[in-house]
This record gives C-alpha cells, sequence and structure tokens, in this order.
C-alpha cells in the first residue's frame, strides 16, 4: 500500500475512519496541505501584483494585451478553488460515503490538473507580451512604471504550474489508493459479515459453520472404510 504524506491507511481513498478528531497541526504539517497552501499564496501574490500595478491609463503594461486580465482572472479563480480544497481536505475525515469521497477525489484531481494547464498558460502568455512590451516609456509615463510587479506576477505563475502539479499528483495517488482497495479481498471485511470474512465465516482451514438445526455428527465413513485392519484376502 502506498505510504505518503497524505494517505492515511486508515480508511477509503488515503483518509483516516470517518469520525476521527481533527488535529491542525498534523493537518498542515501533511507535504499535500502545504502545497495547496502555497497554491494559494501565489495566487494571492500573482493577481495581487497586477491588480496594483498591472495597468497605466487602463491598459496593461504587457504590451497593451489582455495578459493582465488573463492572469489575474486564473489567479483569483485559484485562489478560491485553493481555499475550496484546503475545507474539502479538513471534511474529508468526517465523509462516512464511500462514493462521496470518490467523487470528492474525483473532483479534486480535475480541479487541480486542469488549473496546473491553466497557469502554464497564463505563463506562456505573460511572457509572450512583456517580451514585445517596449522599453522605453512613452512620453508623460513613469519609468519602469509596474516592472518588478510583472516580473513577480511571471515568476510566480511559473511556480504555480509545479505546485498545482504536485497537488494533482497528490490527488492522483489517493484516487488510485482508493481503487485498489475497493477490490482487494480485505474490503469484504465489515460489509459481508464479522471480522472473519464472509457471512462470518472464520479464515483459513477451519471450515464451515453448521446450519441451525443440522445434526451434530459429522461426516460418517461407509461400512467397511474404517481402515485395513482384520482384512483377509479370500482364499482360491
Amino acid at each position: 500500500m502506498m505510504n505518503t504524506g497524505m494517505m492515511n491507511a486508515g480508511g477509503a481513498y488515503g483518509a483516516g475512519k470517518a469520525g476521527q478528531a481533527f488535529d491542525p497541526l498534523t493537518f498542515f504539517r501533511r507535504p499535500a496541505i502545504i502545497l495547496r497552501c502555497l497554491a494559494v499564496l501565489f495566487a494571492i501574490i500573482v493577481f495581487g501584483c497586477l491588480t496594483s500595478e498591472g495597468y497605466l491609463e487602463d491598459k496593461c503594461i504587457m504590451n497593451e494585451s489582455g495578459a493582465c486580465g488573463f492572469a489575474i482572472l486564473i489567479g483569483v479563480l485559484a485562489f478560491l478553488g485553493g481555499l475550496a480544497l484546503l475545507a474539502l481536505e479538513a471534511k474529508f475525515e468526517s465523509i462516512s460515503s464511500i462514493k462521496i469521497r470518490r467523487r470528492a477525489v474525483i473532483g479534486d484531481l480535475g480541479f487541480t490538473a486542469g488549473w496546473a494547464f491553466f497557469w502554464f498558460v497564463a505563463f506562456c502568455y505573460m511572457v509572450n507580451q512583456w517580451g514585445k512590451t517596449t522599453e522605453e516609456p512613452e512620453e508623460g509615463e513613469p519609468k519602469d512604471y509596474g516592472r518588478t510587479n510583472a516580473n513577480a506576477a511571471i515568476t510566480f505563475a511559473f511556480f504555480s504550474v509545479f505546485v498545482w502539479a504536485g497537488c494533482a499528483y497528490f490527488t492522483y495517488l489517493r484516487y488510485r489508493q482508493g481503487a485498489a482497495n475497493a477490490f482487494a479481498p480485505s474490503g469484504l471485511d465489515g460489509d459481508l459479515g464479522g471480522p472473519g470474512g464472509l457471512g462470518g465465516m472464520p479464515r483459513g482451514g477451519g471450515g464451515y459453520a453448521s446450519y441451525p438445526g443440522a445434526p451434530d455428527d459429522h461426516y460418517q465413513e461407509a461400512p467397511g472404510a474404517g481402515g485395513q485392519q482384520g482384512f483377509q484376502s479370500p482364499a482360491y
């Protein structure tokens, strides 16, 4: 079974058993949670830099293109989505339904993988338009206005690609673990009987339990099958 910081072998899809107490210290020490917090932080930096000094006279400083608006949109949605996924992680232990856990993991995987791709697009778009921006400002424009902010937005958009890809990787491991457990023989325990297995049948070579009302005697040997002692071959 896989052993990662996001997984706990105690329950389905890498979570502990439902109803366990929430421990904030342990929660925020998990590698996947650290990545999600970084994803939220980087999103704030990107859209914060571009909303503060990304526009000059209502025009994007990156070649007067739509790169600023696109990166801000991706950053804001990444911020909101990252917070929602952190809340889902915090509540995941309390979800008792395996079906709901499975849907949550699939949705998480789709969103994180998709946003890794969108961050890559935003990074390429900003790099392309920033490279086309003229070095010298026009008459009346402040020199080097927004340059530091633009470079910071591009840099953290690049970092966000790997952070969200890492989140998707951890979620994929969780999905694989849940799918593997769904078909494991031990998955029958508790669903189709007691701790012994199917219908309370004991594991190993203990045999089957008698049905109610059955006689206590077991298999009886056929006459003459009780050994070879006293057997005499016929004389001819």
